[in-house]
């Protein structure tokens, strides 16, 4: 299969497009001509270039990697981590927002509530979910499903991929900032245990407005930042030309979010990415999921809002020398 190459990659798809355009030559074939030995050949070539590339990725290139467009969506893991699933709409206030998916479940045989950002892969869809990026009616309808969560026992589980809240003018009119600090305040001190995976990016307040959780989970190549590398070289440089400088500035790898301890589990994704092989963090995810679920759900209520309590103080803590 050929998939989107990044700039990066290109050396990557020089090597699949060869062994493609072998494995036609073969098949079409009637001479009986063996080209198995030369593609195996390229393919252990393919392969040494693959993990050379990704063992030595920066924190730009893993930023590519988190938007790849055929990266998994919410959709995607929804479709097979959670039976039953039923999609709910509408903030009963103004609209829904396709931006944000949001419903109920069954996963391992237990009732979850879910909620998650989706992109869309096409340019129609895009537009229908407006990039993965929710207006205020999206947190709105968010903060329903936290509710419903609450009131009827229910894990609450949230996975995160946007860029950010939308910066429209509209949404800012109906109340953006209110909206996410709203959702913010709600998971803060939500009684039902709340377990969040950043699935691409995870981008400023638009992400933290689901992530506020008992246990963060990341994949491998996913990034969690207060703000995009593009839109923070904007801000200090006054040119988005320095975004790769501001994305090792910003540390938004989990590298570097392990190393201050605001991720509890790092799922490793297969080389080259999940878009290419989605199968070992599905089991990866569903197990650390079914844990988290057994560990939080046994714990007494308020001392489970006692430690998501000091989780968040902890983000705040720095050290003067």
């Amino acid at each position: 299969m050929i998939y989107d190459h990044l700039d990066f990659e290109k050396p990557i798809a020089e090597l699949e497009e060869k062994i493609e355009e072998l494995e036609r030559v073969s098949a079409k074939d009637e001479d009986g001509i063996d080209f198995s030995a030369e593609i195996q050949k390229l393919k252990v070539k393919c392969q040494e270039k693959t993990k050379d590339i990704f063992s030595r990725l920066n924190a730009s290139q893993i930023t590519q990697i988190a938007r790849h467009p055929d990266r998994p969506y919410t959709l995607d893991y929804i479709s097979i981590l959670i039976e039953n699933f039923q999609e709910l709409h509408g903030d009963r206030h103004y609209s829904d927002d396709s931006a944000i998916v949001a419903g109920i479940g069954t996963f391992k045989g237990i009732p979850v509530a879910l909620i998650g950002h989706q992109k869309g892969r096409d340019a129609r869809e895009r537009t229908y979910r407006n990039w993965g990026m929710p207006r205020p009616e999206g947190y709105r309808k968010a903060q329903r499903i936290m509710s419903m969560a609450e009131r009827f026992k229910m894990p609450l589980l949230t996975f995160i991929d946007t860029p950010g809240a939308y910066p429209g003018v509209g949404a800012e009119e109906r109340g953006q900032a209110e909206a996410i600090a709203c959702s913010i305040e709600k998971l803060t001190d939500l009684k039902t245990p709340v377990i969040s995976t950043v699935i691409g990016e995870g981008g400023s307040g638009g992400a933290l407005a689901i992530g506020v959780c008992d246990h963060l989970i990341m994949l491998e190549y996913s990034t969690y930042s207060v703000i995009s590398p593009e839109g923070c070289a904007a801000i200090l440089w006054k040119s988005g030309d320095k975004a790769k400088e501001a994305a090792e500035a910003m540390g938004v790898t989990t590298r570097h979010l392990s190393g201050h301890g605001l991720v509890d589990t790092v799922i490793k994704e297969p080389l080259g990415g999940v878009h290419r092989d989605i199968a070992p963090v599905i089991d990866s995810l569903e197990g650390i999921l079914e844990a988290q679920i057994k560990r939080l759900s046994g714990m007494p209520v308020e001392e489970m809002l006692e430690q998501r309590y000091q989780r968040l103080m902890d983000y705040g803590k720095f050290t003067e020398k």
